[in-house]
């Protein structure tokens, strides 16, 4: 794993950034595996755009990771490494003794040859990759793929270099501190995989040129102030004009840059300790 930067032969390599790719094996997806994945362009069920600025890219086909890893006490040997184009971490081709093969996300010292193991009640090695419920593992243990409810599989911490660390455990949850700096309580029954998701250099890519985010189906961003005035209202005025609103809109009135969202009375505010920090 690594970043690569090259020779500034255009202006779009000038700051591109990219992974070197180094820790892939295996090039092709495995084909039972895939799913057909078609785009929405940002488009709900009637066609109406719900989220601007989505649409193109390249196509894609979807990877079918085991995020329950329900294939309890059956040892999985690690027979590739791959690279996902719909998520930043890498994934691994895991095969079982049955010859049933999985996609599971890869933590960062997991490598080829390797075995990995999801298990309720025996005790197993504390190691990358190996999936055990919250109430078995130690304080102080980075995990990953964390489950907020039992059995509905991983849901908290799965992009890539992220990782959640097990503070305490007290009655019948345990307490995480998540990426973002919040502490949560989540139940010591639900599951978690052992160890920090690999690409950690994820952070420090450039892409150098807005055709490259357009190959990722990110349209260009179009400010409101660019605009004309029926089409935003910070838009019109002669030349460079401010906003001419107190605070910045969205194109439909609603208050935006930093107006906080999040529902006051919400299921889950009982179960954080700590509000996030970023």
């Amino acid at each position: 794993m690594g970043i690569r930067s090259f020779k500034p032969t255009t202006n779009g390599l000038r700051h591109a950034q990219i992974s070197d790719f180094k820790e892939i094996t295996k090039s092709k997806p495995e084909k039972s595996l895939l799913r057909p994945l078609r785009g929405s362009g940002g488009r709900n069920c009637y066609g109406r755009i719900t989220m601007r600025f989505r649409g193109g890219g390249h196509k894609r086909m979807y990877r079918l990771i085991d995020f329950k890893r329900d294939q309890i006490d059956q040892m999985a040997k690690v027979i590739a490494i791959e690279y996902d184009p719909n998520r930043s971490c890498r994934i691994s081709l895991i095969e079982y003794p049955d010859k049933k093969r999985a996609y599971i996300l890869a933590p960062l010292e997991l490598k080829v040859g390797d075995e990995v193991i999801s298990t309720v009640t025996a005790d197993i090695e504390i190691r990358s990759g190996n999936c055990l419920p919250l109430s078995r593992i130690p304080l102080g243990t980075a995990v990953h793929n964390i489950e907020l409810q039992p059995g509905k599989g991983g849901q908290m911490a799965r992009s890539a270099g992220t990782s959640a660390q097990l503070m305490a455990k007290e009655g019948d949850f345990a307490h995480l501190r998540l990426p973002s700096g919040e502490v949560r309580k989540v139940k010591l029954n639900c599951r978690a995989t052992i160890g920090q998701l690999g690409n950690v250099e994820h952070e420090s890519i450039s892409l150098g040129k807005a055709g490259r985010s357009h190959w990722l189906g990110r349209k260009a961003h179009i400010r409101g102030a660019a605009m004309n005035a029926h089409d935003h209202p910070h838009g019109g005025g002669e030349g460079k004009a401010p906003q001419g609103n107190p605070h910045p809109v969205t194109p439909w009135g609603k208050a935006t840059k930093g107006l906080k969202t999040r529902r006051r009375r919400k299921y889950s505010d009982v179960f954080i300790l700590r509000r996030r920090t970023k």
